[in-house]
């Protein structure tokens, strides 16, 4: 006796699906009506969104279906239009398959749909055999586990059948396997007490709420997938079993149960969703380490960034300040070694884009043949050694800011390549056709004189005039030599500086013969020099080994009110810090902000006050009355 009725081709739902993009490809009418939709908004839909909450299920369902060519299963439960969980069978299979992406074909097939056919039917044949002897229910189970015996005994799922009053009629060789009893030891016996005593949990349970039995109480199918079976030697395992109910001359006689083991599966399942949540917390503290990365990034800048208060310095300040909130690409000049990258970063960082990646290029030392790659990115297999797919740094840079250094070594002939992302905004990987968009900021800079360079025919005008939007210069370090000394103490504060955390002090007349060098290599090489000095200190004063520098003078060496002295070491500096806000905090009576607090006295911002208060461990509310 059949207990299933296959539905016609023609009726059958189909979804076409592609997996690695999480889409709905197609799908006809059928698999409209059944899910509650039309075919218009199901093609192009998520297919995750079909199946809430079951994501996991459904990777491992794609996956099997992808390395066995196909693969079905009932545990995916879709979401009706409507809102109700439909109870489906899906099929899966692979319709085409590429290098990099597979599309599956989904066939789902209503079970309540499929029940009803099959238990209409069976009523169908029983009614028109008229045999009689239909008419007792062990004869009936008797018949159908002989007519079925091949398929019974080649099903690899356990299939076992009960009457009315919930005593069990056969078993094939798979449920025997299954549940450690022979077939003979169970017929006659009470299935549910056997098998289906206990929940997972261990607690009891009942005869009148066991799924299995209630299939020949209400006369309807029951689909369980989150029970346990248990074997006669005492121990459970998972199972997922759905329970048809049996009908002779339209009355419910008994059920079938269909159940397989389902352990290594939820295993896997699990393993899955393990992997997952890992995953998930693995992002989450790459977030976290990238969000400390970034502000310890901005802290440098802050404290350790464009240092000094000569003309020059205040000027680039300004000009940072104001296009730092626009888009507009910005040119930054001058010599080499003279922080054009600083400043690059600081209009970065004081922009609306601060929070997104600054990504930076040198030019100079992209090859040639490499420049669209390094650039735009390629498809893998786009050219020999080409064996991944690789983003470009414009890609990168999205939503954030994009600095080319030496912008002015990038050959004449690529120039145009540049240009049209510049200016649209759009670019292709090599060995792609798809377009990509971009929002990238540009700041670029050189230290050739682009301008001469356009008119020799070395650097197109188009490319300069996009690129030289808004120019700074970076002035060299001979023409403000009165930051040297901000500097000095800036890269002997600097925790990371080679040589430790030794405190060590300057002669004035090194300071005088700092000053008075020219500086060939600019801030780079003051650096250069203060490492070398570090190394070569004794006694915690350092030794500049400067060549080539004028010796200073007596004149050099006097301050502006004529007297001559060291410089303060940075304990000294740091003593005299606290003892200035100590003071400041006195006459204001112990307030920091607002009118006549200490931060207005120190001529600093209450926010930066606080900060120095809090690394010297003062409390301000000591210092009332």
């Amino acid at each position: 006796m059949d207990i299933v009725v296959p539905l016609r081709p023609r009726s059958l739902a189909h979804l076409i699906v592609d997996p690695s993009s999480d889409r709905v490809v197609s799908a006809n009418a059928a698999a409209a009506r059944l899910l509650g939709t039309d075919e218009a908004q199901l093609a192009g839909a998520r297919l995750s969104n079909l199946h809430p909450g079951q994501l996991a299920a459904l990777i491992v369902f794609c996956d099997a279906v992808i390395t066995l060519g196909s693969y079905w299963t009932r545990s995916l439960l879709p979401r009706h239009g409507e809102g109700a969980d439909l109870e489906i069978e899906v099929r899966g299979e692979i319709l085409e398959r590429t290098d990099r992406e597979a599309l599956l074909l989904f066939t789902l097939i209503d079970l309540k749909e499929q029940t009803r056919h099959a238990v209409d039917a069976a009523a169908n044949r029983f009614q028109n055999a008229g045999i009689a002897e239909w008419q007792r229910v062990d004869r009936i189970f008797r018949d159908i586990e002989r007519e079925n015996q091949l398929i019974l005994r080649a099903a690899g799922e356990g299939i076992y059948g009960v009457n009315a009053e919930g005593k069990t009629t056969f078993l094939n060789p798979a449920a025997e396997t299954l549940l450690g009893w022979r077939a003979e030891e169970l017929v006659g016996r009470s299935m549910h007490q056997c098998v289906h005593h206990h929940h997972a949990d261990g607690t009891p349970y009942r005869d009148e709420d066991c799924p299995i039995y209630a299939a020949f109480r209400d006369g309807a199918v029951h689909t369980v997938s989150d029970e346990v079976f248990w074997r006669k030697d005492g121990s459970s395992f998972l199972v997922e079993y759905t329970s048809t109910p049996i009908r002779e001359q339209g009355v419910v006689v008994g059920a079938v149960t269909v159940f397989r083991d389902v352990t290594r599966r939820r295993r896997a399942e699990e393993e899955l969703r393990q992997a997952l949540a890992e995953n998930d917390m693995l992002r989450q503290r790459l977030e976290r380490e990238n969000a400390y990365l970034q502000e310890e990034i901005r802290l440098e800048f802050r404290d350790h960034g464009i240092v000094g208060k000569s003309p020059a310095v205040e000027a680039i300040r300004q000009r940072i300040e104001l296009v730092a909130p626009s888009d507009a690409a910005v040119l930054v000049t001058g010599q080499s070694g003279t922080g054009k990258e600083l400043i690059a970063r600081a209009i970065h960082e004081a922009s609306g884009r601060g929070e997104r990646p600054l990504i930076r290029t040198n030019c100079a030392a992209v090859p040639r043949e490499l420049f669209e790659s390094e650039f735009f990115g390629h498809a893998r297999g786009a050219f020999t050694g080409a064996l991944r797919d690789r983003v470009g740094r414009f890609e990168l840079a999205d939503g954030g800011t994009l600095f080319l250094d030496e912008v002015g070594e990038i050959p004449l002939e690529l120039q145009s390549k540049l240009l049209r992302i510049l200016q649209e905004g759009q670019f292709e990987r090599i060995g792609e056709e798809r377009t990509r968009h971009v929002d990238v900021r540009i700041v670029a800079a050189t230290n050739r004189d682009l301008e001469k360079d356009v008119a020799a025919g070395r650097f197109r005008a188009d490319l300069f005039f996009r690129l030289n939007v808004f120019p700074i210069h970076a002035a060299p370090l001979r023409d403000r030599v009165e930051d040297i000394p901000l500097l000095v103490a800036h890269f002997l504060d600097n925790p990371a500086r080679k040589g430790g955390r030794q405190q060590l002090a300057i002669r004035a007349g090194d300071m005088a013969r700092l000053q008075a060098y020219d500086w060939p290599g600019n801030v780079r090489e003051l650096q250069n020099v203060l490492e070398r000095a570090v190394i070569l200190s004794r006694d915690g004063m350092l030794t500049i080994d400067l060549p080539n520098a004028r010796p200073a003078t007596r004149e050099d060496v006097r301050d502006g009110d004529g007297t001559n002295h060291d410089i303060r070491g940075e304990a000294a500096r740091r003593a005299q810090e606290r003892a200035d806000i100590e003071a400041a905090l006195r006459r204001a009576g112990g307030k920091v902000s607002g009118p006549g607090g200490a931060a207005e006295l120190l001529d600093l911002k209450p926010t930066t006050l606080a900060s120095r208060i809090k690394a010297l461990g003062l409390k301000p509310w000591t210092y009332r009355g």
